[in-house]
């Protein structure tokens, strides 16, 4: 029986450290204000890398680890919601990058939830047809490029970087766990936005001017996302007829301590069994899960037999989980 894991691990993310009293030179705020009501106390933040080459040197990674090469590679899938330009994809400059010349390549869009979509459509078709034995999946941002540098409600959560791994199908003894749930919420979308290119033609009589920044309603957002990863790992353990005990540790969405502290204690469950890395990063969108499971992989926390919850939520509104045995 084919069963499929990940192989690899990578991530990446610029060496320009910002901390919390750099950003005080150029918004009013402090790293009290900061760490109090977020747990972050830096952030990565691009010097001038888009988002296909930060995703590049993640997949990079990602494929060495695995012992193959670029055009072992069957198809890449990106999570983005900061493309380098709207067309190729990021998907296809990093196909391009890799020399992963016999890959089908394409984007995904599901904001800070990106990464966990983007394992449930490489896990189903990789389940459902024989023409993909190796995906890379990459989460990647540059949200610096989105953001209101005059705002310290939103410009002291985000930073640039991305996480990939890469998916094999391998024959095993026993077929391996992989459950998810993802849903999403589009009556609630104006709670978390970003503008694109406004409607400007010779037969559009008034122009409406969107937004191109990040912004935000915290409150809804913050509620939308407790809720999410309470009601996602429920969901897939009872799925999986596993218990939390089951569970060796919880990749969460980093994008604020408290949400994770609200939730852990929602489930009744000990915070330590949340893997944590937001204070070096801050919220790197869809980068956030894979580069955190890249640290433990580096951390050797990943071992065969393990089993990890990975929990997702952003705009859209989206949310996702994914529990997978290693």
């Amino acid at each position: 029986m084919q069963d499929i894991s990940i192989k690899g691990f990578g991530a990446y993310a610029p060496t320009n450290i910002v901390s919390n009293d750099d950003l005080s030179k150029i918004v009013e705020t402090s790293d009290e204000w900061i760490l109090g009501r977020t747990g972050i106390k830096e952030r990565r933040i691009s010097q001038g890398e888009d988002t296909s080459e930060i995703a590049t040197k993640a997949a990079q990674m990602a494929i060495e680890r695995a012992g193959i090469c670029g055009e072992d590679i069957d198809l890449i899938i990106v999570a983005t919601i900061t493309p380098d330009m709207f067309t190729p994809s990021v998907s296809c400059l990093v196909q391009k990058d890799i020399g992963a010349k016999n890959a089908m390549a394409f984007d995904i869009n599901a904001a800070c939830s990106g990464f966990i979509y983007g394992l449930q459509v490489a896990y189903s078709m990789m389940d459902n047809s024989s023409n993909f034995k190796n995906v890379l999946v990459i989460g990647a941002e540059t949200l610096s490029k989105i953001i209101d540098w005059t705002d310290r409600g939103t410009c002291v959560l985000f930073g640039d970087g991305s996480g990939a791994v890469v998916l094999s199908k391998t024959e095993e003894e026993k077929k391996k766990i992989a459950n998810f749930y993802s849903k999403s919420d589009g009556s609630k979308g104006d709670a978390l936005t970003a503008g694109a290119i406004d409607v400007i033609n010779p037969y559009v009589k008034e122009i409406i001017t969107k937004n191109k920044k990040v912004e935000m309603n915290g409150q809804e957002v913050f509620k939308f996302a407790v809720t999410s990863i309470v009601k996602g790992i429920k969901t897939v353990l009872e799925e999986s007829n596993l218990s939390i005990d089951d569970i060796d540790m919880i990749v969460p969405h980093q994008a604020n301590l408290r949400i994770i502290e609200f939730a852990a204690k929602k489930l009744k469950v000990d915070f330590n069994k949340f893997y944590i890395n937001l204070d070096k990063y801050g919220n790197t969108s869809s980068a956030t899960i894979p580069i955190a499971l890249n640290e433990m992989y580096e951390k050797s926390l990943l071992k065969k037999g393990k089993k990890i919850i990975m929990v997702g939520f952003g705009g859209g509104l989206t949310f996702g989980a994914a529990l997978i045995e290693l």
